[in-house]
């Protein structure tokens, strides 16, 4: 999948950068870290990090969900925009991916903040329900495995307090969303989840051309 902003020139993509992204240096290094990872496609854009660092910024954000960490950007994009006090959950099951997150959050001096839980998502989340923390996030961010997204959804859904954000990644898929004869299996999976949201009256929603595509979802 596309690391950039699908839907734009190489020039103005650049120009964009350029002119409206400010991405700290650890962000630049990290990301020119990852460029020959062979799961490149899998880091958020400097954009799309810019943008999330903005929304945490625009609501007061203290308590964040990272649904799929990778090797850090966007959690440390988060982690940066996130107050001293702030909080990040992050989950993921690669040891060796996220090594290089965790060398990247110490870096930055942000380590304190960012709790990594090293198993199937699902189930870090089943388990901070039961321990009574319903309604009491603020952000999630939830890029990971395709057929796993509605299972995410619905549990940081209840984990959000009312106003909170959910922004979920890759809902263009390249633009696969909207080609009939793509049936693999991820591509039907996002295709169900962004029917289903459109259909939520839980949320407000608003679906962005930013990065490989990225729904807002505002729970209610």
């Amino acid at each position: 999948m596309t690391i950039k902003s699908i839907g734009l020139s190489e020039p103005l993509y650049h120009y964009l950068l350029g002119a409206g992204v400010r991405e700290p240096e650890i962000l630049a290094e990290l990301r020119r870290e990852t460029a020959d990872h062979p799961r490149i496609s899998m880091q958020v854009s400097p954009d799309q990090g810019a943008f999330m660092a903005m929304l945490i910024r625009l609501i007061g954000a203290k308590r964040s969900l990272e649904v799929g960490v990778f090797t850090g950007y966007s959690s440390l994009s988060v982690a940066l925009a996130l107050p001293e006090d702030g909080r990040l959950v992050a989950c993921d099951v690669s040891e060796e991916w996220t090594a290089v997150a965790r060398r990247y959050w110490a870096r930055a001096g942000v380590d304190h903040k960012v709790t990594l839980h090293l198993r199937p998502a699902v189930e870090t989340l089943d388990a901070l329900l039961a321990d009574g923390q319903a309604g009491t996030f603020d952000f999630a961010f939830i890029d990971a495995d395709k057929g796993g997204y509605e299972a995410y959804c619905e549990r940081c859904h209840a984990l959000l307090r009312s106003g909170g954000l959910i922004a979920v990644d890759n809902v263009l898929w390249s633009g696969s969303v909207i080609d009939d004869a793509n049936q693999e299996e991820d591509t039907r999976a996002i295709r169900a989840f962004n029917e289903a949201r459109a259909r939520d009256d839980r949320f407000d929603i608003a679906m962005l051309p930013v990065a490989d595509g990225l729904t807002l979802l505002r729970k209610r």
